[in-house]
């Protein structure tokens, strides 16, 4: 395969035909050029820059929106929320870098001068993906530039029009125009890429068996990378839950974006008493869904991006029910006006040991289970092989805190799902990946440690 097309998921027409870059060697070796240069101003300099070139962003929020939805089939009001939300995150970096970049100076020592310098990687190769294409990608750009890196962005095949647009707006920057290129490839010159040629960091989002073979061309030069790797993110409704609350947050949570999100709510666990209620409020909401086109404003689910997905679904679902799960609403794709729909889905009574509960399947599925209480509730959350995220729903402050040093996750959240907060550390465990984007640490993974010791002789 030498050309990529990319696709409209509703209305299946072709938006762009890609060839594959032929001497990607060329481009890595214009990403080391500039980032020499890049390395060399101050990050205040950087900063000014970055967010001048984001204008275009909030400036071109409409056409941007229509981009991804164009591209991913998510309704243009979300596509407008991930605009927005992008510039946030972006905005949290920019206020943030100069402080947690600049030198630590340690205490003075008669004749001795010390202190840790920040240094940038170098080359940063991002390999991207389609669900959520500007946000999932501006975590680790935004952070890798202003460390002073140089970005290779590869875009998901879906949304290779995205990766696009981020090289032209960072192309702006008089100067500095290869500062961010992006690159059209396939799994085998991706590979060759991270085992052979010269760059120095890798930021991976996608499966676990992608990031398991990233992480394995790595090591044939030793780079670094981060790997956000997806999940199976539960929630747990206690019994002083605001019922109301946890049922619109919950199935909003396992709902959005067709349920292409990698922290979204795949399982929940509910307390005895709040059982029924909580299943009967569900399935009123789940039941409500519109489906259709996304630039309807009345839709809110639109189509499949990968349709692969949609018989993966099917089939865990298949498995549940033999196994004594009850199917209360959905549970099937089904296709309108040519596009691939998957039905918002409510599963009840599943088997903890199902493939609906233990494996990912990234799709607008919510399946519930009855638990005595949160110890219960615990138990089951952890036994998966994913550490991404999970919520709690309670009115007890303290009883969320005690309850989320035992979860094997990355983020607990109370009283909400499915929300990334710019200022906290986005990162799993388990098979969810490593390393951290996000936050003030994102700083450290993004670059390396130099250390200064400076002695005076007389």
């Amino acid at each position: 395969m030498s050309r990529i097309k990319t696709k409209n998921p509703f209305t299946l027409k072709t938006l762009k035909e890609y060839a594959l870059d032929q001497e990607p060697l060329l481009k890595v070796q214009r990403s080391r050029d500039v980032q020499k240069k890049w390395a060399s101003s101050s990050v205040e300099d950087r900063v000014s820059k970055l967010r001048e070139a984001l204008k275009y962003f909030t400036q071109e929020i409409d056409s941007i929106a229509l981009m991804i939805t164009e591209h991913v089939g998510k309704p243009l009001n979300q596509s407008k929320n991930e605009v927005n939300s992008m510039i946030d995150r972006a905005e949290f970096l920019f206020k943030s870098a100069p402080d947690e970049l600049k030198d630590d100076l340690l205490p003075e020592q008669e004749g001795l001068y010390r202190k840790i310098v920040h240094e940038p990687h170098g080359v940063v190769f991002i390999i991207s993906a389609w669900n959520y294409p500007l946000l999932i990608t501006i975590n680790g750009l935004m952070a890798a530039l202003l460390s002073g890196n140089s970005v290779l962005l590869k875009h998901s095949s879906k949304t290779l029009g995205v990766g696009e647009l981020f090289s032209q707006v960072f192309g702006t920057i008089k100067g500095f125009e290869d500062l961010v290129q992006d690159i059209v490839l396939d799994h085998a010159q991706t590979s060759e890429i991270i085992q052979k040629m010269p760059i120095d960091y890798v930021i991976f989002t996608g499966s676990v068996s992608g990031g398991k073979q990233i992480n394995q061309d790595a090591s044939h030069q030793l780079l670094q990378c981060q790997l956000e790797l997806g999940g199976k993110d539960a929630a747990y409704v206690h019994k002083d839950a605001n019922l109301h609350h946890a049922v619109e947050s919950i199935v909003d949570g396992a709902m959005y974006n067709a349920g292409q999100s990698c922290c979204g709510v795949e399982r929940v666990y509910v307390h005895e008493d709040y059982y029924d209620e909580f299943i009967e409020r569900a399935k009123q909401l789940v039941e409500s869904y519109v489906l259709g086109d996304p630039l309807n404003e009345a839709t809110q689910m639109g189509p499949l991006a990968d349709s692969n997905s949609a018989k993966y679904m099917s089939e865990q679902i298949d498995e549940a029910v033999k196994v004594g799960a009850k199917l209360l609403v959905g549970g099937k794709s089904k296709i309108t006006q040519g596009a691939l729909f998957f039905e918002p889905t409510l599963i009840v009574d599943v088997p903890q040991d199902s493939l609906l509960i233990q494996e990912e399947n990234f799709g607008p599925i919510l399946p519930v289970v009855k638990v005595k209480n949160e110890i219960e509730a615990i138990g089951y959350i952890n036994d998966s092989n994913f550490g991404l995220s999970c919520s709690l729903f309670t009115q007890d402050q303290d009883l969320a805190l005690r309850w989320s040093q035992d979860v094997e996750a990355g983020t607990v959240f109370m009283n909400c799902c499915d929300f990334l907060d710019p200022a906290l550390a986005w990162t799993g465990y388990k098979n969810s990946g490593k390393g951290s984007g996000l936050s003030r640490y994102t700083f450290q993974f993004l670059t390396k440690l130099k250390s200064i010791n400076l002695k005076k002789v007389k």
